[in-house]
């Protein structure tokens, strides 16, 4: 029987609580995602797509609710004390890398996650046939300039770059959040195609907020549509296989009570079809 990887219970937030900006993020989030899920989630702007993958992470505490990665409840844990179960890429390709460093530096700087720091920071011949072989992988010829400063590669570039390091220590959860959003539609399917490749090959039990309802169609096992901090729309298997944009709308207008009104959700499903 599969295991759990990630259960939510109930979770809920809500920003500036009493004020005139209160805002109810999440109202009663229940998820579960068994080993080697590869779960997509959509929805219109202020929906909870992301701050669902916030809550995760732990970048601030649930008003209530629990959070278990792999059997661990992590619900009081600090973004820091969850980093070890988490593998997380960032809208912004700026954010996952150190854009001053080689690429190797950067690779070596993911692989030793976790572990001590010591002086003797150098990287060995067999550490550089390793990420030489990983880079390859990803067919963009960075494996010909491991010595190359990561400022001085493209965006696309730079986000296969964070894939590969937010995976290389195979994470209980990898968590994408809107991860093509800034890449150019061409170089946003080559990404997207590596975190499908990735994913499978490491059985990775995996996370994606995207706006993009093609892209939540065609990638992962199961795609979840939120509306107003609330699952709306749980879907998987073969019902999710035959999927079309326009079945969700529907669902999002019979689930929501109301049309879709997201030009940038509408926008980026139309320009992928």
């Amino acid at each position: 029987m599969a295991k759990n990887m990630l259960e939510l219970h109930d979770i809920r937030k809500t920003f500036n609580p009493g004020t005139i900006n209160e805002k109810k993020a999440l109202c009663g989030v229940d998820i579960t995602l068994e080993e080697g899920d590869f779960v997509t989630i959509i929805g219109g702007n202020g929906a909870g797509k992301s701050t669902t993958l916030n809550a995760i992470a732990g970048v601030w505490p649930v008003d209530s609710g629990s959070i278990i990665i792999n059997g661990e409840n992590v619900t009081g844990l600090s973004e820091h004390q969850r980093a070890k179960h988490i593998g997380r890429v960032f809208q912004d390709p700026m954010t996952g890398t150190a854009a001053t460093m080689e690429i190797q530096e950067n690779l070596a700087l993911a692989a030793r996650r976790g572990k001590k720091r010591t002086l003797a920071w150098g990287i060995t011949k067999k550490e550089r046939e390793e990420y030489h072989e990983l880079l390859k992988m990803l067919d963009l010829g960075l494996e010909d300039r491991m010595t190359s400063k990561v400022g001085l590669l493209s965006g696309g570039q730079r986000q296969a770059l964070t894939l590969l390091m937010a995976t290389l220590k195979k994470p209980e959860l990898l968590l994408l959040d809107e991860h093509t959003a800034a890449l150019d539609p061409k170089t946003a399917a080559k990404v997207l195609e590596l975190s499908d490749k990735i994913v499978a090959e490491n059985n990775l039990t995996a996370l994606m907020v995207t706006h993009n309802m093609h892209h939540a169609i065609i990638h992962g096992n199961r795609l979840i549509m939120m509306n107003n901090g609330r699952i709306i729309y749980d879907v998987k298997g073969e019902e999710k296989k035959n999927l079309k944009v326009e079945d969700l709308l529907k669902k999002f207008e019979e689930a929501s009570g109301t049309a879709l009104d997201n030009d940038r959700m509408l926008f980026e499903s139309q320009k992928a079809d």
